[in-house]
């Protein structure tokens, strides 16, 4: 293998896990997200109205909430979510995981998080190319710079694009990570998958999420 380098948010790293997603790959990803995105979008359209509706009916703001997260190669983009929280002051910068009971998280926001139905403007993303419906979840920018220097090779996450759902979540891994033994495991997860991936793992996942439910206990 040439292993080649690379850097992502400063860190030169030694390319010992090159991504899977190239030549013949990336086509069949490409239209995965594509053709399966539309026509998840188109059925729950409806839905995503409702909520929509619910949110501007129950508290102030904006019905969609945008926050920077990184994708493919560290590239910083915008991820959507509808709105769980109350509007914060905008000079607060840092990124503090949600916890049980929070007061900053909405009535039907904690319904909508728990769920994992917050999440469902991203097939937005996938369908501008920014997210795939399957991969490692991306993270708050603030929580990337943490773990990076505490996990190995906790940034080769990013050698794909982010997604809706993936292994790690599937696998229980989801929600908030109190403590550096849940990150480690959902890293592990999450480069489990970059190095196995297989568009029949995709489905596996995906067939996996509508199985198991959205639902999570350890999701705030």
């Amino acid at each position: 293998m040439n292993n080649g380098l690379t850097v992502m948010l400063g860190v030169p790293m030694l390319d010992i896990s090159n991504s899977p997603m190239s030549g013949i790959n990336l086509v069949l990803k490409w239209l995965e997200d594509r053709i399966l995105g539309v026509i998840i979008l188109i059925l729950i359209s409806p839905l995503m109205l409702l909520i929509a509706m619910a949110i501007k009916m129950t508290s102030n703001g904006p019905v969609l909430f945008k926050q920077k997260r990184h994708g493919w190669n560290g590239d910083t983009i915008e991820v959507y979510k509808f709105r769980s929280m109350y509007v914060q002051d905008p000079g607060i910068r840092e990124v503090v995981q949600a916890s049980k009971k929070d007061p900053r998280v909405t009535p039907i926001g904690r319904f909508l998080r728990r769920s994992s139905l917050d999440e469902l403007p991203q097939f937005l993303n996938v369908l501008q190319g920014t997210m795939s419906i399957v991969g490692p979840r991306p993270h708050a920018v603030s929580h990337n710079i943490k773990y990076k220097n505490l996990i190995p090779r906790y940034m080769l996450r990013h050698k794909v694009k982010p997604g809706i759902t993936g292994w790690a979540q599937v696998n229980g891994y989801r929600g908030e990570t109190d403590t550096l033994d849940k990150m480690e495991a959902r890293v592990q997860a999450d480069l489990h998958y970059i190095e196995n991936w297989s568009l029949w793992f995709d489905f596996k996942i995906i067939v996996m999420t509508l199985y198991k439910g959205f639902f999570s206990k350890n999701a705030y």
